[in-house]
């Protein structure tokens, strides 16, 4: 299972989010409660003022070789767990998207 889902005009990514890390990173996935897949990520910043958001979209942006202004937070701003709406050709975002995961995917 993978933790993104492809619409029309882009991507939505799950993400579960660890503010006030050591440092910013891509920790892999994580498995949830409701029976779906996020990607764990740590980053340094404070839950404060839109600061750990702001560093959730650098460094996807970054993890993944995308823009920051195509990525989004579409619902989650002031919780750990959130979607992230990534704009752009679906297909070219799950080949990219697939390929930042290889690291943490289980062969089938």
């Amino acid at each position: 299972m993978l933790p993104f889902r492809l619409g029309r005009d882009g991507a939505t990514l799950a993400v579960r989010i660890t503010p006030k890390a050591a440092q910013d990173r891509v920790l892999g996935l994580s498995d949830e409660a409701d029976g779906g897949v996020a990607l764990k990520l740590a980053v340094h910043a404070p839950p404060r003022d839109g600061e750990a958001n702001a560093a959730l979209i650098r460094l996807l942006a970054s993890h993944f070789g995308l823009r920051k202004s195509d990525l989004s937070i579409a619902a989650g701003t002031a919780g750990r767990r959130k979607l992230v709406r990534i704009a752009g050709d679906p297909t070219a975002l799950g080949s990219r998207l697939q390929q930042g995961l290889t690291r943490w995917l289980k062969p089938d």
